[in-house]
Parts: C-alpha cells; structure tokens; sequence
C-alpha cells in the first residue's frame, strides 16, 4: 500500500517522539512491502514563532491534500501564562480538526500487567481494565459562540448540536460496540442540558439498528465516579465534546503513564493520529520522553487503512518493549532507556521478531538488548 502521510511533529516532545513512531512505519513498510511518504510541516507554537500563525495555510493544503495526519504535540508556556495572547498554539489544532471535519475522536484504554504497580490504582480495580472513548470533536461547547460584555465582567460560551453530529459518531461507536464486547454507554448530562437531552433521544433512536448492543446511560459526574470506582464496567463510551476532553483525560491515568495513550482523530475524508500527552517543555531535548503513544498511534493508522497484521506487529513490539522493561524514566525509573533507545528497539523488534535474541545481561545494564 502506498500512503501520503503529513508529519506535524509541533512543539515540545513532539519532533522526539514522532521521530520515534516514523523509524517503525518505516520498518513496517520495508518488512511488509509498503511505500509511506513524508511531507512535514509547522504546527502550533514554532508556526506562531515562524509565520505568526499556529496553522499556516500550507500546513493546511498539505493536510488536506494527505491521506493521514501524525501529529505529535502543540502547546508552549509563554501562550500559557499570557491569557492576554490573542493567538495560541491550541487555535491550530481546533482549526485543523474542524478544516478537515475531524468529527470523532477515538482513544482506547488499556492496561499493561508489568505497569499496573504504576497506577495510582489499586491493581484489582484496573486489571483488564479495556475501553474506548469515542468523543465528538468538532461540535459543542469549544465550537460555539462566544461573547465578553463591553465592560469585562460577563462572558457567555454557547453549546449547541444538530441531530446530524450526534448521529455521525453515534453510529461509528455503535459499530466499534457491536464488534467488540457489545455494550455502549452514553454520557451526558441530560438532568440538566438540552444539548444533552437531543444526544439520547437521536442515540436511542439509532439504538434500533444495533439490537445485539446493549446500551445505557450515565450522568457525567457520575461517569467520573466511576471511572475511578470500577473502570473494568466500559466497553464504548460515547460522548460530546468537552465532557470527553474531560473523561479521556481522567481515564488516561487508569494505565500508569500519560505517555501510553495513543488516540485517532476520524472525518469521513480525513484521518488524524496523535499522542495525547501535550507538549511537556521541561523534557524537551533530554531524551527521555516516552515515545509509545507516538508509536501506538502510528499503529492506529495503519489499522484505519486496514493493514490490521501489521498494527498488530507494532502493538506486540510496544508490550514486548514493557514485558522486557525497555522503557523511559516515567515507566523505569532506576535503570532507564532513552527516547531514541526505545524507539530503535521497537523498529528492530518489527523488523526481526521472529529471530531476535536478547542479552538479559545488557537488558539489566540499560544498554543495547538486540543482538
């Protein structure tokens, strides 16, 4: 298969991690018989810094013209610590999700045996722990109309639907239910919002179509209990925009590190892939960030064009390179790998899986582990 895929690496980590997740697509397309094409590009705060624009427009044409989006990451603490800034990292990302109508945000939630210790949970609460959240991206209250009174002391941010958003992710998250563990969970918080009141009746309605899946109903704040409380109860959650920037983010701890989350961004003519840990500043240029999230979304990719074998190659790297504790200071804190290290593990672990050997001795070293 031959893919055109835009590179957006962004701000902070983003170019050391991205770095990582494109030396295994390419072991993926040398192994397999692949072509992936690059073009790169600016995005966030170094396209503010470059172009005095967090998305140029040749970022743009370039998306749009692409198959795929890999995206690393946006953010800088100087936009941060001025709210006075009228233009901010975020902006481009916002712009490049509605440009390419990006309307479904999907990110899955696993846990990793040898990591569950690293979770703030207790290991009985999270063992097995498997979902998906599949939150509408381009609606809402983030897309809304916003006003501030002319003397600075009232502010309004609008929140609004149409059937025809709710209905798009709601039948891509009934489709995942039905191929998976077949239950579905709407959040909303429909006691209170008319938004969410139009999100289960257009739910329900297309409940009808999805007989095998089992669907319920939880408040937000209630969801957020129980993520907490009993996490292992979630096969899909579906849900609008802000509560699932909210969910996804708490759920995000259920697996130890933020940085072992990966996520897609869907539209139905464009595709998006990112890591969803942000742009941490304080470790750029140390080498020590943990690519995983980047090489499990190149993963994702590969699975949304259908080449499942070789998404799969990589996720068995990705919990091989866990198993044998080949991991950044976040996941092993005393005897630790670099970015790079890793990244460069996880290629050769694609390429030759089948007759690598390990050298326990230079395992327990932190040093080279292929021989």
């Amino acid at each position: 298969m031959k893919l055109n895929i835009a590179v957006l690496a962004g701000d902070g980590i983003g170019p050391e991690v991205i770095q990582q997740a494109l030396k295994v697509l390419n072991a993926i397309a040398e192994k397999y018989d692949h072509t992936f094409l690059y073009q790169t590009e600016l995005v966030g705060g170094i396209a503010i810094d470059t172009y005095g624009d967090p998305l140029p427009e040749k970022t743009l044409e370039i998306c749009k013209k692409a198959d795929a989006v890999l995206f690393g990451a946006i953010g800088d603490p100087k936009f941060d610590n001025n709210p006075n800034s009228k233009i901010r990292p975020e902006q481009g990302l916002l712009k490049l999700r509605k440009e390419l109508d990006l309307f479904a945000n999907i990110r899955p939630i696993t846990t990793y045996t040898p990591l569950i210790h690293k979770s703030n949970l207790k290991e009985k609460v999270i063992k097995g722990v498997d979902f998906i959240i599949y939150r509408e991206l381009t609606g809402g209250i983030y897309f809304g109309e916003k006003t501030l009174s002319e003397d600075g002391n009232s502010a309004t941010d609008t929140c609004t639907y149409t059937s025809a958003e709710i209905d798009r992710i709601t039948h891509m998250a009934f489709a995942a239910a039905k191929n998976r563990r077949k239950k579905l969970t709407l959040v909303d918080k429909a006691n209170v919002l008319e938004t969410s009141r139009l999100w289960r009746k257009r739910v329900q309605e297309i409940k009808k179509l999805y007989p095998t899946v089992k669907l319920d109903f939880l408040y937000v704040d209630n969801a957020a209990m129980q993520l907490i409380l009993n996490p292992k109860q979630f096969d899909v959650i579906l849900t609008e925009n802000m509560f699932g920037d909210i969910l996804s983010d708490e759920a995000s701890v259920i697996s130890g590190s933020i940085g072992l989350l990966a996520s897609a961004s869907i539209g139905n003519k464009s595709a998006l892939f990112e890591p969803i840990h942000g742009s941490y500043r304080q470790a750029k240029g140390k080498n020590i960030a943990n690519p995983l999230a980047a090489v499990l979304s190149a993963a994702m990719l590969l699975d949304h064009f259908g080449l499942f074998y070789e998404a799969e190659t990589i996720k068995n790297a990705v919990e091989k390179s866990i198993e044998l504790n080949i991991c950044t200071p976040d996941l092993n804190e005393i005897n630790h790998f670099s970015t790079s290290s890793v990244g460069n593990f996880i290629r050769d672990f694609v390429l030759d899986n089948d007759n690598t050997f390990y050298n326990k001795h230079n395992i327990d070293l932190g040093q080279s582990t292929i021989i």
